[in-house]
């Protein structure tokens, strides 16, 4: 059975290899006029290095994953290339607040990514968003078929980089979101990018770290444990969901994610929320709660101790010179604690030479 969980693990990362590198390509873009006042397709301009394809990876994918594409681009002699959309030829949904922002630091951003491909915003949405100051935008084609790494992500970083270029957008209150597929793209894209986003609206789709979400680098993850605000909304009969939520905020407790909280929408199922509820959700994400620094720390302590005995175990098994199991030692670290065990995991995985990343029989073919 281990050797079986080793295997698929294995496996796993070398898919996610082929993942990274599917259809990455990079063109110019030209410039829209972005509207004011009502909602409307609006074509951006602006790249950004945040969603570029290596920094993309890099704060996406797990050390040894990370460490995979790599090797993987080595051996084909070939390179990432520099951004994975064409924005020219993407389009997205912008609603700007009729009011002005509530604030002197400007409105709100809630950038938001949806389970379908078309880039709308949900009947009634608008009179919350000019309640709370808060300006919405959704990608086109977007959806749950989309490439998670190549589209939806990029998409996401994108509209938050050229909209901040656009309007007065309060960098304290930016914010990212989603309905089911999208909210678990969402989860995963608060995660890596913290030093963008403040926190995520999580409608109806979520998932444990550690599962499909590994933990970025520990500069971002600190970042992420001290200053993100997660709100998670689900009908009380989407009982799918409802467990899901349960799992993803508890692994972040855990992992000394405090400024987390869970809401069950009486009376719904897997279904968008409506202006209300919206409404809701908006009110909860607005007001975060700073954790306590002294909680925060200890926690910190008892996880940094945590990964130090693993990698020492890892460690005593190849010295033994018991490769399979200190193979499957660091597959279990790598997915439970990413970024945190960087950079002594990529040492050992050296050391033991055990093939971590599933074999060069499993690697894609990039583009050179």
């Amino acid at each position: 059975m281990a050797r079986d969980h080793c295997r698929r693990t294995g496996v796993a990362i070398a898919l996610t290899i082929a993942v990274v590198l599917e259809g990455l390509v990079s063109q110019a873009a030209a410039a829209t006029q972005l509207p004011r006042g009502t909602p409307d397709q609006v074509v951006l301009t602006q790249y950004s290095p945040l969603f570029s394809n290596a920094e993309i990876v890099r704060r996406l994918l797990s050390p040894l994953a990370w460490q995979a594409v790599q090797e993987s681009l080595a051996r084909e002699l070939a390179t990432l290339t520099p951004y994975p959309i064409d924005l020219a030829k993407e389009n997205f949904l912008v609603y700007v607040p009729s009011r002005g922002p509530p604030s002197p630091r400007g409105f709100a951003l809630l950038v938001w990514v949806p389970p379908w491909n078309e880039a709308r915003l949900p009947f009634g949405w608008g009179s919350q968003l000019d309640h709370y100051g808060v300006i919405f935008i959704a990608p086109a084609q977007a959806g749950n078929t989309a490439n998670v790494l190549g589209r939806r992500v990029p998409l996401a970083l994108s509209a938050e980089e050229n909209l901040i270029r656009e309007y007065p957008i309060d960098k304290e209150r930016i914010f990212v979101g989603g309905f089911s597929g999208g909210s678990r793209v969402a989860l995963r894209i608060a995660l890596g990018y913290p030093d963008v986003f403040h926190g995520a609206l999580l409608h109806a789709g979520s998932n444990p770290l550690g599962d499909g979400y590994p933990i970025p680098p520990r500069d971002l993850f600190q970042r992420f444990q001290s200053s993100s605000h997660l709100v998670y909304f689900t009908g009380a009969t989407d009982t799918f969901h409802l467990s899901n939520d349960a799992s993803s905020s508890q692994s972040m407790q855990q992992s000394c994610v405090f400024n987390v909280e869970t809401h069950e929408v009486p009376d719904e199922g897997h279904e968008q929320m409506s202006a209300a509820v919206f409404g809701r959700a908006l009110d909860r994400l607005l007001s975060p709660v700073t954790p306590d620094p002294a909680r925060l720390s200890a926690c910190r302590s008892r996880i940094a101790a945590e990964v130090q005995k693993k990698l020492d175990e890892a460690q005593a098994l190849i010295s033994k010179g018991s490769h399979a199991a200190a193979r499957q030692s660091l597959l279990d670290i790598d997915k439970q604690y990413g970024g945190l065990a960087a950079p002594r995991i990529l040492e050992l995985a050296r050391q033991c030479g055990c093939d971590v990343t599933g074999g060069p029989a499993a690697a894609p073919q990039p583009s050179p």
